[in-house]
């Protein structure tokens, strides 16, 4: 049995993005019940960063740096952030986050609810909507395959289970950057967040290789909540189909073979099936 490729993904408000090492795919449903494909080479790749501190913030750049060429090979592709009631709720993330670094709470206890405040949006694009269906669908397409059986619709990799880590991470870093001095605190607290989301990512990177540890447990426990309750849901038969489709074309692609759906392709697609184990 080959090694299997390290996957991530991404739900979409009405499909699925699979992205591998090199490549990604993204499989949609439009409004008129056709399966649509496109794939590609990643225009910023994370891996070829040696640098470890630097590599946390590219991973997270390198998933943004695929929206543009989504849109460009898959203009039918809704993306997740793009529903009006986000906005609001980013706006109201920033007022709420001043409001408690300003209040008669310590500062760990206004850090630590600042950091929940600031990852709102992120859950609202997902609740009691198609995205959370489509979560699910990725979840369960991915982890069968990097499983090699039948997965549920929660994966110990989801980005939610950053939550605990960045509570954590983002909370020291604010606590260290209100010692700077005031002219300076601004730029502090921009260096603070991304130190967090780098030592965060390196601590979710230890929880996936300690899962049975006491530390790694209760800091997965946030993030294994919010994904459980909030932020997926069961999908379709034709749901889980889309998020089949990505995931067998991102494999294509890292397995160097033809790219048949670069450019994209449209069909029902219903009768996709996740791809055997390798």
């Amino acid at each position: 049995m080959n090694e299997r490729i390290r996957l991530g993904g991404m739900a979409l408000a009405n499909g699925v993005l699979v992205h591998g090492p090199e490549y990604w795919a993204c499989a949609v449903r439009t409004d008129e019940g056709e399966l649509k494909v496109a794939s590609g080479r990643k225009p910023l790749r994370a891996r070829e960063m040696q640098n470890r501190l630097l590599q946390a913030p590219l991973r997270i750049a390198e998933i943004f740096a695929l929206f543009p060429a989504v849109r460009r090979a898959l203009p039918e592709a809704r993306l997740p952030y793009e529903r009006p009631g986000v906005a609001v709720a980013i706006a109201a993330s920033a007022f709420t986050v001043r409001g408690l670094r300003a209040s008669a709470l310590s500062p760990v206890a206004q850090e630590a609810l600042a950091t929940l405040a600031a990852i709102a949006p992120a859950a609202l694009s997902l609740r009691n909507s198609e995205i959370a269906e489509y979560h699910g669908a990725e979840h369960i397409s991915i982890g069968t395959y990097e499983h090699g059986e039948p997965r549920e619709k929660e994966h110990e990799r989801c980005g939610s289970h950053l939550v605990g880590p960045l509570m954590l991470t983002s909370a020291v870093g604010s606590l260290l950057a209100r010692l700077a001095p005031p002219q300076v605190r601004v730029l502090a607290r921009a260096g603070a967040a991304v130190g967090a989301l780098a030592a965060s990512v390196e601590v979710f990177s230890w929880m996936l290789r300690n899962e049975k540890h006491p530390v790694a447990r209760a800091l997965a426990k946030p993030g294994h909540e919010l994904q459980h309750r909030l932020v997926t849901a069961e999908p379709s038969v034709e749901q889980l189909a889309v998020a089949n489709a990505a995931l067998a074309e991102c494999l294509r692609l890292e397995a160097g073979e033809p790219a048949a759906l670069q450019s994209g392709r449209s069909g029902n697609g219903d009768q996709a099936e996740a791809p055997p184990p390798t």
